[in-house]
């Protein structure tokens, strides 16, 4: 291997100076735990078995497991690591280790090698478009929900509330599928920048939620205003994504960081995204439903109305109150969705 250094959470290690150190401190590793580390790190995602640490490690000499398992229990303690939630190394039984935090290999003057782009460009592609499905798979949720809900009320019948609902199903998963890849890349891009954060998750699926939510609306007043001369400008935008982004975000990296299953992921985010969800309509926002009643309100001859989901909570048409049970229910649906989908990412990096 060339000269250069490993980068990983706040940890710098160089295989050829021997040095491990978070920030300015120098951990005291040994020589062989070092070379099990460095084996580990250019591994990285993949399971090392115990044969290769016996050969290319301790390089022939006679040892037993427990000498492994003492090196990989210092290795850590020196990175603060817990066995049973692991956050750099974990231990796949009866057959190895695995290294599973995001780490970059930097050249002498701190440029990431080619190989190192090529490596986590796959991951951020693979969590983009697995996020995107998971996006999409809520809007068809989405989409079916609000089709059936507005026929009741509609003076659509037949065919006219068939397509109806094939519309609705099909601007949801649009919807959906845009806010899932915009939210997955700015998870996945923060975390190949800055590793596994609260705040970079964070940041990163905010910012890709704003960007989403900013371009999905500034086309959907052009289109409207184009159309028929007029749009709702207050329907669903860049502050909707940015606040449903960075919530979905900071529930990604509870979940990584606690190496939580499928089902625990999903419901994560499931909540972190109805608590979003509630707070756009508080702060006086709107998603997809708050947004679809501004566009009949927008245009008197609309045959689309939610009047059916008012009745629910004793409302007449579409109100405060029928508006935040959409919205929570909404976001708790794409969070479910994009979560599950984030951890589907994670366990074929690892």
């Amino acid at each position: 291997m060339t000269s250069g250094r490993f980068r990983f959470d706040d940890f710098i290690f160089d295989p050829g100076q021997r040095l491990l150190t978070r920030g300015e401190e120098r951990l005291d590793v040994s020589g062989r735990y070092l070379d099990a580390l460095a084996l580990l790190l250019r591994e990285r995602g993949r399971l090392v078995s115990k044969t290769r640490f016996m050969d290319e490690v301790w390089r022939g000499v006679p040892v037993t497991d427990e000498a492994l398992t003492q090196c990989i229990r210092s290795l850590r303690r020196e990175l603060g690591d817990d066995a049973a939630r692991p956050r750099f190394i974990e231990t796949v039984p009866k057959h190895g280790y695995r290294f599973i935090a995001a780490a970059e290999w930097a050249g002498p003057q701190g440029d990431v090698t080619t190989a190192a782009l090529r490596f986590d460009g796959a991951a951020v592609l693979r969590t983009c478009g697995l996020a995107g499905l998971g996006g999409a798979l809520a809007g068809i949720a989405g989409g079916i929900f609000y089709g059936f809900a507005a026929s009741p009320s509609s003076p659509a019948t037949g065919m006219g509330a068939t397509s109806m609902l094939l519309v609705l199903v099909a601007l949801s998963v649009l919807l959906g599928l845009a806010a899932g890849l915009g939210v997955g890349a700015g998870i996945a891009a923060a975390g190949l920048i800055r590793g596994d954060r609260w705040q970079s998750s964070t940041a990163g699926g905010m910012f890709g939620g704003l960007a989403v939510g900013g371009a999905a609306k500034l086309l959907g007043l052009d289109a409207f205003a184009l159309l028929f001369g007029r749009s709702p400008a207050a329907m669903t935008g860049a502050g909707e994504g940015a606040l449903l982004g960075a919530a979905l975000g900071f529930a990604a990296w509870i979940a990584a960081t606690r190496r939580m299953r499928f089902g625990a992921s999903a419901a994560t985010g499931a909540l972190a995204g109805a608590l979003a969800g509630l707070l756009v309509p508080l702060l006086g926002g709107h998603l997809l439903g708050g947004s679809l009643d501004l566009l009949a309100q927008t245009f008197p001859d609309a045959r689309f109305r939610l009047d059916a989901i008012g009745s629910l909570v004793g409302e007449r048409g579409f109100g405060r109150s029928s508006e935040a049970l959409t919205a929570t229910f909404e976001g708790g649906l794409f969070g479910l969705c994009v979560a599950g989908a984030l951890t589907l990412a994670r366990n074929r990096r690892s």
